[in-house]
């Protein structure tokens, strides 16, 4: 069964600046489960088929004029049939006033009503922008996470292959720091996966003979980054004579997150071998691939060779 999350209506009231008018409880044991939004349009008039009690509501002018035609009393009626089935909260937007029904009708179910300067369009958008991150698919993966020329790069590998000590040398480089060790990857859609740290050990490093560092105070705030969306995968592994490594880059290797295919390029180690500064070709030579260049290709056509790609391509997928 797919694990449903939540977040909190306290920290929507607080990303979105949003003003209290009602609150029966505490916002921060108000959770809300759904990403979408409704407008009421239909539910004003009675058809409540297919409301989804789980989503927000949100009044703006189109709803406030429709409900100025009615008497007090048929207001309060049509508010009513709504709020009755339980929506976790109201949003009232362009500075309106709420009607006075709608605050007795919110009063009389408990349900949270909160205003806002935006526009009904804009605050959607926003609205619907957070909790789509906040509420998306997630699991936690062993590695680090590293913003490198504007590609986020997802290292893997077995515990003491020098993840963290490349993460380092990285960051000295410029470069900018999102999850030490444990990584929490969102699926925020069919084709994005955005990684961060957990907030416990946010910034925080473990490096081996020195302990824990915190990458923030070192190499100050230009060096870390709250999240970043995951590009490519960079899997260090000790070097075996004994395997074949690809060499041209003809064969694209992809690897599954949360059902999404994310490239994935195998990295061995050994001593001598500079890690940051492969690492940092790999992901210029990405976004290059990303914008349609091949140097594996221009080499072929350089040689006067057909590139294999052109027959039907060889992609394989891996897991790590």
């Amino acid at each position: 069964m797919e694990q449903k999350f939540s977040v909190s209506l306290d920290k929507i009231i607080k990303e979105l600046s949003l003003d209290v008018a009602y609150m029966p409880n505490d916002p921060d044991t108000i959770h809300i489960y759904s990403k979408d939004i409704t407008r009421p349009g239909l539910e004003l008039t009675g058809f409540l088929d297919f409301f989804d009690n789980s989503r927000i509501i949100l009044f703006g002018n189109t709803e406030n004029s429709y409900l100025n035609r009615f008497s007090s009393e048929q207001r309060f009626y049509v508010i009513d049939r709504v709020l009755a089935l339980g929506p976790p909260a109201i949003i009232v937007t362009r500075n309106i006033i709420p009607y006075a029904e709608l605050m007795s009708a919110a009063e009389k179910y408990k349900i949270p009503v909160l205003r806002t300067a935006e526009p009904t369009s804009a605050l959607s958008a926003a609205l619907v922008t957070y909790t789509n991150v906040e509420l998306a698919p997630r699991v936690t993966r062993h590695g680090v996470l590293v913003e490198v020329y504007g590609e986020g790069l997802l290292i893997v590998g077995d515990s003491g292959v020098g993840k963290s000590e490349t993460a380092i040398e990285l960051i000295k480089r410029g470069h900018r720091l999102i999850a030490d060790d444990a990584v929490e990857i969102r699926k925020i859609s069919n084709t994005s996966l955005i990684g961060s740290a957990p907030e416990n050990i946010r910034h925080f490093i473990e490096l081996r003979g020195i302990g824990i560092i915190n990458a923030r105070r070192i190499f100050g705030m230009g060096s870390v980054k709250l999240s970043e969306k995951i590009d490519i995968v960079i899997n260090l592994e000790q070097w075996d004579n004994k395997k074949v490594y690809d060499r041209m880059g003809m064969t694209s290797e992809m690897t599954e997150i949360l059902g999404n295919q994310v490239p994935i390029v195998t990295i061995p180690v050994k001593p001598g071998r500079n890690l940051a500064v492969i690492i940092e070709v790999a992901a210029m030579n990405n976004r290059q691939r990303k914008m349609g260049y091949n140097a594996a290709r221009e080499l072929f056509a350089a040689l006067g060779l057909e590139y294999p790609e052109e027959e039907g391509g060889d992609v394989k997928t891996i897991e790590f």
